[in-house]
């Protein structure tokens, strides 16, 4: 591959990353989660490069789509977490003096 071809890769890889998006429910939700993880990857690699603005911002911006994908995820996560620790505290006998 020549030098100058890295970009073109990415640029061809991210089209057909997009294009498999719309085929889909599952498939396309995968590629949802798929697109902000390599946009966080992108960030990593610009930051260890030396370009640390770029990577930073990078990195937060696919920090908050990947945020925005998993939200149901991480609210189902919470609510099981108050029902578990709510049966937790119900099952502990209390130590009143």
């Amino acid at each position: 591959m020549r030098k100058g071809n890295g970009l073109a890769v990415i640029l061809i890889v991210i089209g057909i990353l997009l294009l498999f998006g719309k085929l889909g429910h599952f498939f396309g939700w995968l590629i949802s989660l798929l697109i902000p993880v390599l946009i966080i990857g992108l960030g990593v690699m610009a930051w260890r490069r030396g370009n640390r603005l770029v990577g930073g911002i990078l990195a937060v911006i696919g920090g908050f789509m990947l945020l925005g994908k998993l939200s149901t995820v991480i609210f189902w996560v919470a609510v099981i977490g108050l029902i578990l620790f709510g049966i937790s505290m119900l099952s502990k006998p209390r130590n009143r003096p």
